[in-house]
C-alpha cells in the first residue's frame, strides 16, 4: 500500500487513539492547503518574525516566559530541555523505564543518566504517579542537574508538580516534565493542574489530546533559559510552515470561547458515561483518559472484545485495564457508541 494509498483508506471504527481528532475534527481544513503555504525562511513575508509573535503570544497565553512551536514532536522538545540546562557531564535524574526521548535527550547532552523506579500499580497494571519521597533519596546522593518526569503517564495519572519543584529548588536542580498527554489542562479547571506554569520545561503534545496534526507539540520554558539556541542544535532550518501555522491556530482555537465551549462539551460527555457505565470500573486522575476495567474480563480481552464486537480501537492495553484515549476531537457520537458496547459487557 502506497501513501496516498493509505490516506484515501477509511475506517469505520471508534478510534480512541492518538491523534485524538480521530481523523474527522480539523483547526484548519483542507490537506491541499498545506502547498498554498509551504514557504521557506527566505521568504519575503518574513515568516520567521510571523513565528517569533506567535510565539510571544502563545507564551502570554500559557503564562510562560517562553514558549516554542514544535514540528518533531515532544521528543524534540526533551531533548532540547535537557541540552539547554545542562553541561556535558551532569548527572540527569530519570525514570527507569522512561519515553526513548528523556535516556536519548541525556546521551545527546553527554550527560550521565541516574535512574529512579516507580512502583507498578497492580490494580491497573501500570505505573503509578511520582512523589517528592521517590525523587529525594537520588537527589540526596547525586548531584543531580536536572531532574526528568512524566505526568500525567499514560494512563492518566497525575503527580503532584508542585511539591516535586521544591524538591528539585532545594537540591539546585531543573525540573523538566513530560506533560505530553496533559496539552488540554491549562484549559479547563476541570482538568489536573498543568506544570506549564510550576516546571523549569514543559513539553506537550498537540496531536495527542488537544486536536493537533502529527508529531506538533510545544516546549515550554517558566525559567531564566530561552530553549530557542538548544532546539537550533537539533531542528531543521527548512521548517515546516504549515505545521507551524496549524499550531498557532490549534492554540488560538484552545484559548477561544468556542474551543473552551468544545472542550467543556466533551468533558460532560465524558463525566455522563462514567456515571451511566457502572458496570465497569474507571481509573486514573485524567477523564480525558478512559482506564477501563472489567470483573469479567482481563484487560487484553476487554480489549479484543471491544474490537471485536463493537468497532472500538483503543489506545492500548494490560492485563490488568483498557485505555481508551479522548480529546478535543471525540465526538458525542463516538462516546455514545462506547457506552452502548461497555453497557453490553
Amino acid at each position: 500500500m502506497s501513501l496516498i494509498q493509505l490516506f484515501r483508506k477509511k475506517s469505520h471504527n471508534a478510534l480512541f487513539t492518538t491523534p485524538s481528532h480521530g481523523q474527522k475534527f480539523f483547526i484548519v481544513n483542507k490537506f491541499r492547503q498545506f502547498y498554498k503555504f509551504d514557504i521557506s525562511e527566505t521568504d519575503t513575508h518574513n515568516p520567521q518574525e510571523a513565528l517569533k509573535n506567535a510565539q510571544e503570544k502563545a507564551a502570554k497565553i500559557y503564562g510562560t516566559k517562553y514558549t516554542c512551536f514544535l514540528t518533531n514532536g515532544s521528543s524534540s522538545g526533551i531533548i532540547a530541555s535537557v541540552l539547554a540546562s545542562t553541561e556535558a557531564g551532569d548527572n540527569v535524574l530519570l525514570h527507569e523505564d522512561a519515553h526513548q526521548s528523556h535516556l536519548n535527550a541525556v546521551k545527546l547532552a553527554g550527560c550521565n543518566p541516574v535512574f529512579y523506579k516507580l512502583q507498578v500499580n497492580k490494580e491497573w497494571g501500570c505505573y503509578s504517579k511520582n512523589s517528592p519521597e521517590i525523587l529525594e533519596p537520588y537527589l540526596k546522593n547525586n548531584k543531580i542537574k536536572a531532574v526528568i518526569i512524566t505526568s500525567p503517564t499514560y494512563e492518566g495519572f497525575v503527580s503532584d508538580i508542585s511539591a516535586i519543584k521544591a524538591l528539585c529548588k532545594k537540591y539546585g536542580a531543573y525540573l523538566i516534565t513530560d506533560e505530553a498527554h496533559g496539552a488540554l489542562y491549562p484549559f479547563s479547571d476541570e482538568l489536573p493542574k498543568s506544570a506549564v506554569k510550576i516546571s523549569d520545561f514543559t513539553v506537550q503534545s498537540l496531536h495527542k489530546t488537544a486536536g493537533g496534526l502529527n508529531p506538533t507539540a510545544l516546549l515550554h520554558s517558566n525559567c531564566e533559559i530561552n530553549p530557542e539556541k538548544a532546539l537550533n542544535m537539533i531542528n531543521t532550518t527548512s521548517p515546516s510552515y504549515p505545521l507551524l501555522a496549524t499550531i498557532e491556530a490549534n492554540i488560538n482555537f484552545l484559548n477561544s470561547s468556542k474551543g473552551k465551549k468544545k472542550l467543556n462539551e466533551l468533558l460532560q460527555n465524558l463525566k455522563k458515561l462514567k456515571e451511566t457505565c457502572t458496570n465497569v470500573e474507571f481509573g486514573g486522575d485524567d477523564i480525558t483518559k478512559l482506564l477501563v476495567k472489567s470483573n469479567n474480563l482481563s484487560g487484553n480481552e476487554l480489549s479484543e472484545k471491544l474490537y471485536e464486537d463493537f468497532g472500538i480501537e483503543d489506545e492500548r492495553n494490560n492485563s490488568k485495564a483498557v485505555l481508551l484515549l479522548c480529546g478535543i476531537g471525540t465526538s458525542a457520537k463516538q462516546l455514545s457508541r462506547l457506552q452502548k458496547a461497555l453497557l453490553k459487557m
